[in-house]
């Protein structure tokens, strides 16, 4: 696969089924390669682990280093569904409100209501956005 068009993650097996495999990822922020990352501690790591559909053409074990791949459209789709959107639904409804004459306190209660219900229509829809968002693994 072109590395240009996917997003890549090295991470480690710790789980086959027949349905899925689940692979643990070591997600860093951006300051945890410092050298000062032990004095300032805004270094951060974070254990993730990602369902991957199992391919039975693989030749899979627990513990085997892996790359997930996905493809850089769908991050940026991901990054809109869940920073973007909610902010426009935010500010829209802030605004929007507070022209309708309502008050400031009702109005943004009524926008982070607003936010909260685009939440849970994702959170409704999670089955179909996971169909979505495929991964895929590349042996190392």
């Amino acid at each position: 696969m072109n590395s240009n068009k996917d997003i890549r993650h090295s991470g480690k097996v710790v789980e086959i089924t027949p349905e899925l495999t689940r692979v643990e990822i070591i997600s860093e922020s951006a300051c945890s390669a410092c050298h000062a990352k032990g004095l300032c501690s805004l270094g951060e790591s974070k254990v993730k682990v990602v369902e991957v559909p199992t391919s039975a053409w693989m030749n899979l074990k627990v513990g085997d280093t892996v790359d997930v791949l996905l493809k850089t459209s769908m991050g940026f789709k991901a990054v809109w569904l869940a920073y973007a959107v909610p902010l426009v639904v935010l500010v829209a409804a802030l605004m929007g409100l507070l022209a309708a004459g309502v008050g400031e306190v009702f109005a943004a209660l009524g926008s982070i209501a607003l936010v909260a219900l685009y939440y849970l229509v994702i959170w409704l829809f999670r089955n179909r956005l996971r169909n979505e968002y495929t991964f895929k693994i590349q042996q190392q």
